[in-house]
């Protein structure tokens, strides 16, 4: 295990989580490799086993064609020779076995982890940080990257060692023969050398290219499919077609700048030439009787096992660089830094519900959303937020859970800065409902269920579905709280998306619960039944609703009232609406 520090910032982690090397992509998937001594190890030593046993056999021909040239041939000696051929062949097979089984399991395992690793660390970023990312590119990082660590590893690692120990182990046994053979094959070797690096050098801008472009490819699909509604509406599919064109095109000419790298590899044909010097000069050796013809035949043997790694080396590094381009886009997105920390040392405990914001200023980039906002919530009170769009209404409540945190200023839960809480109990302990609700495509059970997981019961899970007046319409439902809703919940109408957001939020007993316009796709009727079942349920405890209807405006305790992020006044209703020209406006507007 490596002693390099993860990011200190982190909203989400794993106790006891392993440590990987993230000071480059190279460094990065070895520690990942490394992590299976025992797999690497074996795998390693059956490639070299399996490349001794390769050798030997053009060794032994060798051997066998002296003796058959011998002029009385000694059977039992080339009996020997076959049964050790037989020996060799059959514990090669054994060898090849382990060698495939070793780096299979690496290359799964790799992968496995990696794609772990990414979506930990995915978990652990900061909301601003994926709202400027998209999603199609994350996906692509996470699936295609990820899986070309694969075939990176087998069979791309695994033929490079091989074709490694295919060049040392001829050599050696070359050398045992005569080192004077060794003249060719060892200048094959250094101007292969050359040429390789000079190869992967061209390759790797293309390889990152080809991964840069397929996650644009991927993330322009994402963006048409998540709003084909949209694209149908307008008519706009032509359009969205052209641009699905393009990007495919892109990486078509990429894979096409590969292919041309690929052509102008030159060592296949030099390989020739150097076999042709090779015999050449072995013939010559035999003219000088400085080797036999049987050596000279285990010589040319051993050479032939030399045009292996040769015409691999083409495939092999292709997917080594494509496997390193994928792992160094994995790691930006691993490493890119995030604004929040999970403070699992803060402070945790029961919450009271109090709630001040002390002077709060926050905004994104260079603009500014709120403005030196001062206001204090007693334990216990509604508090509703009024104001026109773009006032900063979503963003004030998005401040109180850290979805965003304060530019300056400070916001106070029970007397403690949010800040010095701890993420996992400030979060578990305050619920929030969106008017854009998103249920996962599960069970309507597993939905409500989700703030609290494997631990809520039937009973809860029933009792919170009743309270937000979802029961009847799940009933109706041939499978009932088992029916399996359509991703983000589009089998659902609005109003029922809505009411299973409340009964999630409702069965995790929030000491503080954050409603922004949650009841817009909900009739009258439903709406009333809905807020005296939250009434009632969550008695006692801080709430801040974000809405235009009157009825839950008038239910608030404090109307904190904002215009182009300060606040302008706060009070009650009647206060408001006697005192206020903006309020008394924009209730007239909506009402």
């Amino acid at each position: 295990m490596t002693t390099q520090t993860l990011p200190l910032r982190r909203e989400f982690s794993v106790e006891g989580e392993y440590r990987y090397d993230r000071r480059g992509p190279v460094r990065w998937i070895l520690s990942h490799v490394l992590r299976y001594k025992r797999f690497l190890f074996s795998f390693l030593v059956a490639s070299t086993t399996t490349a001794a046993l390769f050798s030997a056999v053009p060794a032994l021909t060798g051997v066998a064609f002296n003796e058959v040239l011998k002029p009385t041939p000694d059977p039992l000696r080339l009996l020997w020779i076959g049964v050790a051929l037989l020996g060799i062949v059959i514990l090669r097979g054994v060898t090849d076995i382990i060698n495939a089984f070793s780096i299979e399991v690496l290359a799964q395992r790799t992968e496995r982890d990696a794609r772990q690793e990414l979506y930990i660390s995915l978990l652990g970023k900061s909301q601003t940080f994926h709202n400027r990312q998209r999603v199609g590119d994350i996906m692509a990082r996470a699936s295609n990257d990820v899986r070309q660590l694969n075939p990176m590893l087998n069979p791309g690692v695994a033929l490079i060692t091989d074709s490694l120990t295919s060049i040392i182990m001829p050599i050696v046994f070359i050398g045992f023969i005569n080192p004077q053979l060794l003249i060719t094959p060892l200048i094959f070797i250094v101007v292969l050398a050359v040429l390789l690096r000079d190869y992967t050098r061209r390759l790797n801008p293309v390889a990152a290219e080809i991964r840069g472009r397929f996650g644009d490819l991927n993330a322009g699909l994402n963006e048409t499919i998540a709003g084909i509604e949209v694209v149908k509406s307008t008519a706009q599919e032509a359009q969205e077609k052209r641009k699905f064109a393009r990007n495919a095109r892109l990486v078509r000419d990429f894979y096409v700048k590969e292919g041309q790298v690929q052509a102008r590899y030159l060592p296949i044909l030099f390989y020739g030439f150097t076999l042709t010097a090779a015999f050449t000069h072995g013939l010559w050796l035999v003219q000088q009787n400085v080797i036999d013809v049987g050596q000279l035949v285990a010589f040319m043997g051993l050479m032939g096992i030399l045009r292996f790694p040769t015409f691999i080396s083409i495939f092999t590094f292709s997917l080594v660089q494509l496997g390193i381009a994928g792992a160094r886009r994995i790691l930006e997105m691993i490493e890119e830094e995030t604004e929040m920390d999970e403070n699992k040392a803060g402070y945790t405990a029961q919450m009271i519900g109090e709630i001040v914001f002390d002077h709060v200023s926050f905004g994104f980039g260079e603009g500014r959303m709120l403005h030196d906002v001062s206001f204090h919530v007693r334990p216990g009170q509604t508090v509703a937020i009024v104001g026109q769009t773009g006032s900063g209404k979503t963003t004030l409540t998005k401040l109180v859970n850290r979805i965003y945190d304060v530019d300056s200023g400070r916001i106070l839960i029970d007397g403690v800065d949010v800040r010095d809480w701890s993420m996992a109990s400030l979060r578990s302990q305050i619920s929030t409902i969106e008017q854009d609700v998103f249920l996962f495509s599960r069970s309507i059970r597993e939905n409500i269920a989700f703030g609290l997981g494997a631990t809520a019961t039937e009973e809860a899970i029933i009792r919170a579905a009743k309270d937000a007046q979802a029961h009847d319409f799940i009933m109706s439902f041939k499978d009932g709280y088992d029916t399996v809703i359509g991703e983000r919940g589009v089998t659902l109408s609005g109003g029922q998306r809505q009411r299973l957001a409340i009964a999630r939020a409702l069965l995790t007993d929030p000491r503080i619960l954050i409603l922004d316009d949650s009841t817009s796709a909900i009739d009258s009727a439903t709406e009333d039944k809905i807020q005296q079942a939250i009434h009632r349920v969550l008695e006692g405890r801080t709430t801040f609703l974000i809405t235009h209807r009157l009825s839950m405006i008038r239910r608030a305790d404090v109307i904190v009232m904002l215009d182009k992020g300060r606040i302008v006044a706060i009070g009650s209703h009647a206060e408001l609406m006697e005192r206020n020209a903006l309020y008394r406006r924009i209730f007239a507007r909506y009402f």
